[in-house]
C-alpha cells in the first residue's frame, strides 16, 4: 500500500463529522419526514440510494418517491449539533432535537 493511500485513509478516519437533524419534503403532497444522522453531510446520499433501489425502511417515504420521483422530494438540513465528546450525550441530544423538529414540522419520523 502506498504512503499516499495510507495518508488518505488516515485523514478520512480522523475527519470530523457533524451530527444533525434533517427533513425530506414532498412538494406535491405536503408530507414531511424528519430524521437524525451522526453525519449530516452524508445522509442524503444514503437516503436517495435506498429510495432509488426501493429499499428504504420508511414505507410512506418510499411511496412518495415512487409517485413523485427524485424531483418531487427535497432534502433540508434543520439543525447541526455542536461537537460532543461523548457519543451517549450526542445520541441523547439527537433524539431530543428530532422530537422537537417532528412536532414543529408535524412530520413523520424516518
Amino acid at each position: 500500500m502506498s504512503t499516499d493511500r495510507k495518508a488518505a485513509i488516515a485523514a478520512y478516519k480522523e475527519r470530523k463529522t457533524v451530527a444533525g437533524i434533517y427533513a425530506v419534503r414532498c412538494a406535491a403532497s405536503g408530507e414531511v419526514w424528519v430524521g437524525q444522522a451522526p453525519d449530516i453531510e452524508k445522509i442524503q446520499n444514503r437516503i436517495w440510494f435506498s429510495l432509488r433501489h426501493g429499499s428504504h425502511t420508511c414505507r410512506s417515504l418510499q411511496a412518495a418517491w415512487r409517485t413523485q420521483g427524485p424531483d418531487g422530494l427535497k432534502f433540508e438540513e434543520c439543525e447541526r449539533l455542536e461537537d460532543e465528546e461523548s457519543s451517549y450525550v450526542r445520541n441523547a441530544l439527537l433524539k431530543e432535537r428530532m422530537r422537537h423538529w417532528q412536532s414543529v414540522l408535524t412530520a413523520e419520523a424516518i
